[in-house]
C-alpha cells in the first residue's frame, strides 16, 4: 500500500489519536511520520514538542506499562524486554532505570513455574541434557543467567516433594 504524505496537521491529529487509545513512544511516533514521508526534521521536532509538551508522549511512562505487561503476560525476561525496548527506540538510561527497579524475585517467581511446566513437557536422556534443554528455554525467553541458574538448582530441591 503507497502511502501518501501527510500534513503537519493530519499527522499532529493522527498522532494524537493514537496515543489517546494508547502508550506509544517517541521511536514509534517518530517511525510513523517516517512512513507518512515527513521528511522535514523543523517539522518532526515540532510535533514531538508538541507530543511531549501535552503529555501524549513520555518515553518513562511507557517503559514503565511496556515491561510491566512483557513480564507478567508475556512472561518474558530481562534480556528479552531490553531487546524490545531497543526496537522501540527506547535510550539505554530509561531502560536501566525502570529495569533496575525489577526485584530479582519478580523474575524467579515467573521463571520457576515456567520451568517446571517445561520440564513436564521434555524428552530427555540425561539430567544433563534436561538442564541443558531447560536453560536454553529460559535464555529464549529473555531470562538472565544467574536467574536461570537459581531456578535449576531450587527446581532439584523440590523435585523429591
Amino acid at each position: 500500500m503507497i502511502q501518501k504524505d501527510v500534513t503537519e496537521k493530519e499527522a499532529l491529529a493522527k498522532l494524537t489519536a493514537l496515543c489517546a487509545r494508547g502508550e506509544h513512544s517517541q521511536g514509534e511516533m517518530l517511525e510513523k511520520m517516517r512512513q507518512w514521508n515527513i521528511d522535514d526534521e523543523a517539522t518532526k521536532a515540532r510535533i514531538m514538542a508538541y507530543l511531549i509538551e501535552n503529555k501524549y508522549v513520555d518515553d518513562e511512562r511507557f517503559t514503565r506499562a511496556f515491561v510491566h505487561d512483557k513480564i507478567v503476560y508475556n512472561q518474558w525476561g530481562r534480556r528479552k524486554i531490553e531487546q524490545a525496548l531497543w526496537a522501540k527506540g527506547i535510550g539505554k538510561e530509561v531502560q536501566a532505570k525502570i529495569l533496575d527497579e525489577i526485584d530479582d524475585s519478580e523474575y524467579l517467581s515467573i521463571l520457576k513455574p515456567l520451568l517446571l511446566t517445561k520440564q513436564r513437557s521434555i524428552k530427555a536422556a540425561s539430567d544433563y541434557e534436561l538442564r541443558g534443554k531447560l536453560i536454553r528455554f529460559a535464555m529464549q525467553r529473555g531470562f538472565t543467567f544467574d536467574i536461570i541458574r537459581q531456578c535449576i538448582d531450587g527446581a532439584e530441591d523440590y523435585e523429591d516433594d
